[in-house]
Protein backbone atom coordinates (compact mmCIF):
# COMPACT_ATOMS: atom_id res chain seq x y z
CA UNK A 1 0.00 0.00 0.00
CA UNK A 2 2.50 2.88 0.86
CA UNK A 3 4.02 1.37 -2.63
CA UNK A 4 1.11 2.21 -4.42
CA UNK A 5 0.80 5.90 -2.50
CA UNK A 6 4.61 6.55 -3.85
CA UNK A 7 4.02 5.31 -7.02
CA UNK A 8 0.31 8.04 -7.29
CA UNK A 9 2.73 11.22 -5.82
CA UNK A 10 5.50 10.59 -7.78
CA UNK A 11 3.28 11.09 -10.88
CA UNK A 12 0.91 13.32 -9.47
CA UNK A 13 4.77 15.39 -8.85
CA UNK A 14 5.79 14.18 -12.51
CA UNK A 15 2.30 15.84 -13.98
CA UNK A 16 2.53 19.01 -12.00
CA UNK A 17 6.30 19.50 -13.09
CA UNK A 18 5.03 18.71 -16.57
CA UNK A 19 2.40 21.46 -15.93
CA UNK A 20 4.57 23.99 -14.21
CA UNK A 21 7.61 23.54 -17.10
CA UNK A 22 4.97 23.98 -20.00
CA UNK A 23 2.45 26.27 -18.34
CA UNK A 24 5.38 28.98 -18.46
CA UNK A 25 6.34 28.19 -21.81
CA UNK A 26 5.97 30.15 -25.00
CA UNK A 27 4.36 27.92 -28.07
CA UNK A 28 7.61 28.50 -29.82
CA UNK A 29 9.43 27.31 -26.26
CA UNK A 30 7.00 24.45 -26.18
CA UNK A 31 7.73 22.97 -29.78
CA UNK A 32 11.60 23.00 -29.04
CA UNK A 33 10.64 21.08 -26.39
CA UNK A 34 8.94 18.40 -27.80
CA UNK A 35 11.03 18.43 -31.27
CA UNK A 36 14.19 17.50 -29.01
CA UNK A 37 16.70 15.99 -30.92
CA UNK A 38 17.46 14.16 -27.52
CA UNK A 39 14.01 12.50 -27.17
CA UNK A 40 12.08 13.00 -30.39
CA UNK A 41 13.68 11.39 -33.63
CA UNK A 42 11.89 12.03 -36.85
CA UNK A 43 12.62 9.29 -38.75
CA UNK A 44 10.86 6.24 -36.85
CA UNK A 45 7.21 5.65 -36.36
CA UNK A 46 5.67 6.63 -32.65
CA UNK A 47 5.55 3.16 -31.86
CA UNK A 48 8.59 1.82 -33.22
CA UNK A 49 9.90 0.73 -29.58
CA UNK A 50 6.60 -0.73 -28.55
CA UNK A 51 6.52 -3.00 -31.13
CA UNK A 52 3.07 -2.55 -32.44
CA UNK A 53 1.48 -0.31 -35.51
CA UNK A 54 0.64 3.07 -35.21
CA UNK A 55 -2.90 3.75 -36.78
CA UNK A 56 -3.32 6.41 -39.03
CA UNK A 57 -6.46 7.34 -39.86
CA UNK A 58 -7.24 9.27 -43.33
CA UNK A 59 -10.29 11.66 -44.40
CA UNK A 60 -10.19 12.96 -48.04
CA UNK A 61 -12.30 15.96 -48.91
CA UNK A 62 -12.91 16.16 -52.88
CA UNK A 63 -12.61 19.89 -53.88
CA UNK A 64 -13.38 18.93 -57.48
CA UNK A 65 -13.13 16.22 -60.55
CA UNK A 66 -11.90 18.22 -63.34
CA UNK A 67 -12.17 15.32 -66.38
CA UNK A 68 -12.93 11.61 -66.82
CA UNK A 69 -11.00 10.76 -70.05
CA UNK A 70 -12.43 7.53 -71.95
CA UNK A 71 -8.92 7.56 -74.23
CA UNK A 72 -6.25 7.81 -71.67
CA UNK A 73 -8.49 5.43 -68.80
CA UNK A 74 -8.11 8.08 -66.18
CA UNK A 75 -9.70 10.74 -64.15
CA UNK A 76 -8.27 14.33 -62.52
CA UNK A 77 -9.31 15.53 -59.30
CA UNK A 78 -8.36 17.98 -56.56
CA UNK A 79 -8.47 17.35 -52.85
CA UNK A 80 -7.63 17.84 -49.78
CA UNK A 81 -5.76 14.20 -47.62
CA UNK A 82 -6.25 14.75 -44.21
CA UNK A 83 -4.45 12.50 -41.62
CA UNK A 84 -4.22 12.27 -38.00
CA UNK A 85 -2.31 9.60 -35.58
CA UNK A 86 -0.95 9.97 -32.18
CA UNK A 87 2.11 10.25 -30.84
CA UNK A 88 2.91 9.79 -27.52
CA UNK A 89 5.62 11.56 -28.21
CA UNK A 90 4.20 14.81 -28.68
CA UNK A 91 1.77 14.66 -25.42
CA UNK A 92 2.07 18.19 -23.55
CA UNK A 93 -0.56 17.73 -21.13
CA UNK A 94 0.57 20.73 -18.51
CA UNK A 95 0.42 23.72 -21.48
CA UNK A 96 -2.99 25.35 -21.11
CA UNK A 97 -2.95 28.31 -23.52
CA UNK A 98 -3.75 26.37 -26.42
CA UNK A 99 -5.32 22.80 -27.50
CA UNK A 100 -3.09 22.29 -30.24
CA UNK A 101 -0.06 23.75 -31.66
CA UNK A 102 0.41 24.51 -35.16
CA UNK A 103 3.52 24.47 -37.23
CA UNK A 104 5.02 25.76 -39.91
CA UNK A 105 5.15 24.17 -43.02
CA UNK A 106 9.21 24.48 -42.49
CA UNK A 107 8.70 22.78 -39.81
CA UNK A 108 7.40 20.01 -40.96
CA UNK A 109 10.44 17.61 -41.50
CA UNK A 110 10.94 17.77 -37.68
CA UNK A 111 8.03 15.38 -37.15
CA UNK A 112 7.42 11.79 -38.08
CA UNK A 113 4.26 11.92 -40.81
CA UNK A 114 2.78 8.75 -42.78
CA UNK A 115 4.32 7.22 -46.00
CA UNK A 116 1.15 7.73 -47.89
CA UNK A 117 1.32 7.36 -51.44
CA UNK A 118 -1.34 6.69 -54.48
CA UNK A 119 -1.38 3.40 -55.51
CA UNK A 120 -3.12 4.63 -59.20
CA UNK A 121 -1.55 7.51 -59.68
CA UNK A 122 -0.30 8.80 -63.05
CA UNK A 123 0.46 12.30 -62.46
CA UNK A 124 0.32 14.15 -59.34
CA UNK A 125 1.18 17.89 -58.37
CA UNK A 126 1.14 19.93 -54.56
CA UNK A 127 -0.28 22.95 -54.28
CA UNK A 128 2.59 25.94 -53.35
CA UNK A 129 1.12 29.27 -54.72
CA UNK A 130 1.57 31.41 -52.47
CA UNK A 131 2.89 29.02 -49.59
CA UNK A 132 2.72 25.21 -49.73
CA UNK A 133 -0.95 24.08 -49.07
CA UNK A 134 -0.34 22.00 -45.77
CA UNK A 135 -0.66 21.98 -42.70
CA UNK A 136 -0.01 19.71 -39.39
CA UNK A 137 -1.35 20.80 -35.99
CA UNK A 138 -0.36 19.25 -32.75
CA UNK A 139 -2.63 18.16 -29.80
CA UNK A 140 -2.42 17.79 -25.94
CA UNK A 141 -2.79 14.51 -25.74
CA UNK A 142 -0.24 13.69 -28.85
CA UNK A 143 -2.50 13.50 -31.62
CA UNK A 144 -1.23 15.08 -34.61
CA UNK A 145 -3.80 15.98 -37.82
CA UNK A 146 -1.72 16.75 -40.81
CA UNK A 147 -3.67 18.01 -43.92
CA UNK A 148 -2.13 18.72 -47.73
CA UNK A 149 -3.83 19.77 -50.99
CA UNK A 150 -3.08 17.86 -53.99
CA UNK A 151 -4.07 17.40 -57.72
CA UNK A 152 -4.07 14.03 -58.99
CA UNK A 153 -4.39 12.11 -62.57
CA UNK A 154 -5.58 8.99 -61.12
CA UNK A 155 -6.21 5.62 -63.02
CA UNK A 156 -9.51 4.19 -63.83
CA UNK A 157 -10.39 0.92 -65.87
CA UNK A 158 -13.39 1.11 -67.53
CA UNK A 159 -16.08 -0.98 -69.37
CA UNK A 160 -17.18 0.78 -72.00
CA UNK A 161 -19.33 -2.37 -73.59
CA UNK A 162 -23.00 0.07 -72.40
CA UNK A 163 -21.09 2.96 -73.69
CA UNK A 164 -22.83 5.94 -73.48
CA UNK A 165 -25.16 4.76 -70.90
CA UNK A 166 -22.49 2.95 -68.71
CA UNK A 167 -21.85 3.56 -64.89
CA UNK A 168 -18.03 3.51 -63.66
CA UNK A 169 -16.33 2.84 -60.39
CA UNK A 170 -12.87 4.56 -60.35
CA UNK A 171 -10.93 3.88 -57.63
CA UNK A 172 -8.29 5.97 -55.56
CA UNK A 173 -6.05 3.54 -53.70
CA UNK A 174 -3.72 5.19 -51.01
CA UNK A 175 -0.90 2.55 -49.84
CA UNK A 176 2.14 2.88 -47.16
CA UNK A 177 5.14 2.83 -49.31
CA UNK A 178 8.10 1.90 -46.56
CA UNK A 179 6.38 0.74 -43.91
CA UNK A 180 4.30 -2.98 -43.43
CA UNK A 181 1.47 -3.67 -41.30
CA UNK A 182 3.65 -4.34 -38.46
CA UNK A 183 4.61 -0.68 -37.74
CA UNK A 184 1.56 1.29 -39.89
CA UNK A 185 -1.98 0.71 -40.35
CA UNK A 186 -4.64 2.55 -42.13
CA UNK A 187 -8.21 3.03 -40.90
CA UNK A 188 -11.55 5.47 -43.40
CA UNK A 189 -11.66 7.75 -40.28
CA UNK A 190 -15.67 6.54 -38.76
CA UNK A 191 -17.59 9.61 -39.88
CA UNK A 192 -16.96 11.62 -43.25
CA UNK A 193 -14.33 9.24 -44.39
CA UNK A 194 -15.09 10.97 -48.17
CA UNK A 195 -16.52 14.75 -48.41
CA UNK A 196 -17.23 16.57 -50.88
CA UNK A 197 -18.54 20.00 -52.32
CA UNK A 198 -22.25 19.47 -52.64
CA UNK A 199 -23.07 19.70 -55.44
CA UNK A 200 -20.15 18.00 -57.16
CA UNK A 201 -19.90 18.98 -60.89
CA UNK A 202 -18.06 16.54 -62.91
CA UNK A 203 -18.58 16.88 -67.15
CA UNK A 204 -20.93 14.16 -68.36
CA UNK A 205 -21.10 12.15 -65.44
CA UNK A 206 -23.51 12.08 -62.15
CA UNK A 207 -21.87 11.51 -58.91
CA UNK A 208 -23.82 8.25 -57.40
CA UNK A 209 -21.37 7.28 -54.01
CA UNK A 210 -18.96 5.92 -53.12
CA UNK A 211 -17.70 2.29 -51.47
CA UNK A 212 -14.96 2.28 -49.03
CA UNK A 213 -13.31 -1.02 -48.27
CA UNK A 214 -9.74 -2.09 -46.96
CA UNK A 215 -7.50 -3.24 -50.00
CA UNK A 216 -4.57 -4.96 -47.51
CA UNK A 217 -4.66 -8.22 -48.59
CA UNK A 218 -5.38 -7.70 -52.17
CA UNK A 219 -2.27 -5.90 -53.57
CA UNK A 220 0.28 -6.15 -51.26
CA UNK A 221 -0.29 -8.51 -48.17
CA UNK A 222 2.68 -6.45 -46.09
CA UNK A 223 1.35 -2.66 -46.73
CA UNK A 224 -1.27 -1.19 -44.93
CA UNK A 225 -4.04 -0.23 -47.73
CA UNK A 226 -7.50 1.26 -48.28
CA UNK A 227 -9.40 2.09 -51.45
CA UNK A 228 -12.64 4.13 -52.42
CA UNK A 229 -14.43 3.59 -55.13
CA UNK A 230 -16.23 6.30 -57.16
CA UNK A 231 -19.97 4.89 -58.77
CA UNK A 232 -19.99 7.53 -62.26
CA UNK A 233 -22.89 7.87 -63.91
CA UNK A 234 -22.79 8.88 -67.20
CA UNK A 235 -25.25 11.84 -68.50
CA UNK A 236 -25.89 10.97 -72.21
CA UNK A 237 -27.71 13.86 -73.36
CA UNK A 238 -24.65 15.55 -74.79
CA UNK A 239 -24.65 11.78 -77.14
CA UNK A 240 -28.68 12.18 -77.44
CA UNK A 241 -27.73 15.74 -78.90
CA UNK A 242 -24.68 15.24 -81.08
CA UNK A 243 -24.91 11.41 -81.89
CA UNK A 244 -28.25 10.07 -82.02
CA UNK A 245 -30.55 12.98 -82.87
CA UNK A 246 -28.24 13.99 -86.18
CA UNK A 247 -27.46 10.00 -87.34
CA UNK A 248 -31.36 9.18 -86.80
CA UNK A 249 -31.90 12.54 -89.20
CA UNK A 250 -29.26 10.81 -91.73
CA UNK A 251 -30.87 7.74 -92.20
CA UNK A 252 -34.63 9.45 -92.47
CA UNK A 253 -32.84 11.65 -95.16
CA UNK A 254 -31.60 8.18 -97.32
CA UNK A 255 -35.26 7.07 -97.32
CA UNK A 256 -36.26 10.44 -99.73
CA UNK A 257 -34.76 8.16 -102.39
CA UNK A 258 -37.58 5.67 -102.65
CA UNK A 259 -39.77 9.22 -103.81
CA UNK A 260 -37.46 10.16 -106.26
CA UNK A 261 -38.39 8.53 -109.75
CA UNK A 262 -36.43 5.59 -110.91
CA UNK A 263 -34.79 7.44 -113.85
CA UNK A 264 -33.36 10.24 -111.99
CA UNK A 265 -30.80 8.21 -111.58
CA UNK A 266 -28.08 10.62 -110.75
CA UNK A 267 -30.26 12.17 -107.70
CA UNK A 268 -30.88 8.79 -106.50
CA UNK A 269 -27.22 7.94 -106.08
CA UNK A 270 -25.98 11.41 -105.14
CA UNK A 271 -28.37 11.01 -101.85
CA UNK A 272 -27.30 7.71 -101.18
CA UNK A 273 -23.70 8.35 -101.70
CA UNK A 274 -24.00 11.56 -99.70
CA UNK A 275 -26.00 9.44 -96.61
CA UNK A 276 -23.33 6.86 -96.41
CA UNK A 277 -20.43 9.11 -96.14
CA UNK A 278 -22.04 11.45 -94.05
CA UNK A 279 -22.60 8.34 -91.44
CA UNK A 280 -18.87 7.07 -92.28
CA UNK A 281 -17.74 10.61 -91.02
CA UNK A 282 -20.28 10.41 -87.66
CA UNK A 283 -19.46 7.26 -86.65
CA UNK A 284 -15.47 8.25 -86.63
CA UNK A 285 -16.43 11.39 -84.84
CA UNK A 286 -18.18 9.03 -82.11
CA UNK A 287 -15.01 6.32 -81.72
CA UNK A 288 -12.38 9.61 -81.80
CA UNK A 289 -12.33 10.07 -77.97
CA UNK A 290 -12.32 6.15 -77.16
CA UNK A 291 -9.46 3.62 -76.55
CA UNK A 292 -9.31 0.49 -79.12
CA UNK A 293 -11.09 -1.88 -77.45
CA UNK A 294 -11.64 -5.41 -78.57
CA UNK A 295 -15.51 -5.95 -77.35
CA UNK A 296 -18.73 -4.07 -78.88
CA UNK A 297 -19.71 -0.73 -77.13
CA UNK A 298 -23.51 0.24 -76.96
CA UNK A 299 -22.86 3.27 -79.77
CA UNK A 300 -21.53 0.65 -81.74
CA UNK A 301 -23.98 -1.36 -82.60
CA UNK A 302 -26.02 2.09 -83.08
CA UNK A 303 -24.06 3.39 -85.68
CA UNK A 304 -23.76 -0.06 -87.45
CA UNK A 305 -27.00 -0.52 -87.55
CA UNK A 306 -27.16 2.91 -88.92
CA UNK A 307 -24.80 2.57 -91.51
CA UNK A 308 -26.67 -0.68 -92.56
CA UNK A 309 -29.74 1.07 -92.97
CA UNK A 310 -28.69 3.86 -94.75
CA UNK A 311 -25.82 1.16 -97.25
CA UNK A 312 -29.32 -1.01 -97.48
CA UNK A 313 -31.18 2.40 -98.69
CA UNK A 314 -28.68 2.48 -101.81
CA UNK A 315 -28.25 -1.11 -102.07
CA UNK A 316 -32.12 -0.82 -102.78
CA UNK A 317 -31.97 2.18 -105.93
CA UNK A 318 -29.15 -0.20 -107.09
CA UNK A 319 -31.61 -3.15 -107.48
CA UNK A 320 -34.08 -1.17 -108.33
CA UNK A 321 -31.92 0.12 -111.51
CA UNK A 322 -30.69 -2.96 -112.28
CA UNK A 323 -34.36 -4.44 -113.26
CA UNK A 324 -35.60 -0.73 -114.79
CA UNK A 325 -32.59 -1.10 -117.11
CA UNK A 326 -33.20 -4.89 -117.88
CA UNK A 327 -36.75 -3.58 -118.91
CA UNK A 328 -35.57 -0.36 -120.63
CA UNK A 329 -33.04 -3.40 -122.81
CA UNK A 330 -36.05 -5.75 -123.39
CA UNK A 331 -37.82 -2.37 -124.94
CA UNK A 332 -34.96 -1.97 -127.22
CA UNK A 333 -35.30 -5.62 -128.21
CA UNK A 334 -39.18 -5.19 -129.02
CA UNK A 335 -38.49 -2.65 -130.80
CA UNK A 336 -35.58 -3.46 -133.28
CA UNK A 337 -38.03 -6.65 -134.14
CA UNK A 338 -40.56 -4.62 -135.04
CA UNK A 339 -38.31 -2.82 -136.78
CA UNK A 340 -37.28 -5.56 -138.51
CA UNK A 341 -40.73 -6.86 -139.33
CA UNK A 342 -41.44 -3.46 -140.81
CA UNK A 343 -38.90 -3.82 -143.49
CA UNK A 344 -40.24 -7.47 -144.22
CA UNK A 345 -43.62 -7.15 -144.52
CA UNK A 346 -46.54 -4.65 -145.66
CA UNK A 347 -46.94 -1.26 -144.12
CA UNK A 348 -50.56 -2.70 -143.07
CA UNK A 349 -49.80 -5.63 -141.68
CA UNK A 350 -47.50 -3.80 -138.73
CA UNK A 351 -49.74 -1.34 -137.70
CA UNK A 352 -52.68 -4.00 -137.31
CA UNK A 353 -49.88 -6.11 -135.09
CA UNK A 354 -50.84 -5.50 -131.50
CA UNK A 355 -48.72 -2.97 -128.85
CA UNK A 356 -46.55 -5.09 -126.34
CA UNK A 357 -47.24 -5.64 -122.87
CA UNK A 358 -45.51 -3.37 -120.02
CA UNK A 359 -42.68 -5.18 -119.11
CA UNK A 360 -43.01 -7.48 -115.68
CA UNK A 361 -39.81 -6.13 -114.30
CA UNK A 362 -40.78 -2.14 -114.86
CA UNK A 363 -43.91 -2.76 -112.65
CA UNK A 364 -41.57 -4.60 -110.24
CA UNK A 365 -39.20 -2.14 -109.56
CA UNK A 366 -42.00 0.40 -108.92
CA UNK A 367 -43.26 -1.63 -106.43
CA UNK A 368 -40.00 -2.17 -104.27
CA UNK A 369 -39.62 1.57 -103.78
CA UNK A 370 -43.33 1.56 -102.44
CA UNK A 371 -42.56 -1.97 -100.29
CA UNK A 372 -39.31 0.12 -99.29
CA UNK A 373 -41.25 3.03 -98.06
CA UNK A 374 -42.66 0.92 -95.69
CA UNK A 375 -40.86 -1.82 -94.37
CA UNK A 376 -36.94 0.37 -94.08
CA UNK A 377 -39.00 3.27 -91.88
CA UNK A 378 -40.21 0.28 -90.02
CA UNK A 379 -37.64 -2.09 -88.96
CA UNK A 380 -35.94 1.10 -87.66
CA UNK A 381 -38.88 2.02 -85.32
CA UNK A 382 -38.26 -1.91 -84.25
CA UNK A 383 -34.34 -1.33 -83.71
CA UNK A 384 -34.93 1.54 -81.64
CA UNK A 385 -37.71 0.49 -79.60
CA UNK A 386 -35.52 -2.58 -78.69
CA UNK A 387 -32.17 -0.55 -78.40
CA UNK A 388 -33.63 1.96 -76.14
CA UNK A 389 -35.80 -0.64 -73.92
CA UNK A 390 -32.69 -3.16 -73.36
CA UNK A 391 -30.24 -0.12 -72.69
CA UNK A 392 -32.62 2.49 -70.46
CA UNK A 393 -34.90 0.12 -69.11
CA UNK A 394 -33.02 -3.43 -68.87
CA UNK A 395 -30.32 -1.61 -66.99
CA UNK A 396 -31.53 0.68 -64.54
Amino acid sequence: MPIVILVLLLGHISEGSQHEVHGGMSRREVLASLLNDEYYDPRIPPDFEQDYPTNVTLQLHILNVDSINEGSLDYSINLYLRQQWTDPRLVFLGYNKSIWLELDTRMLQNVWVPDVYFRNEKKATFHNVTVPNRLLHIYRNGTVSYSLRLSLTLSCYMDLKRYPFDVQECPIILQSYTYTVDNVVFHWAPEDAISYTNPLNIPQFKFVGYELQDCTYIFENRFACIKADFKLEREFGFFLIQVYTPSTLIVILSWISFWIDIEAVPARISLGVLTVLTMTTQSAGAQASLPKVSYIKAVDIWMSTCMFFVFGALLEFAYVNVLSRRVQALRLRSQEKRRAKRELTPMADVANEPEDEIPVPRFSARQIDKVSRVVFPSLFSIFNIGYWSWYLIHFT
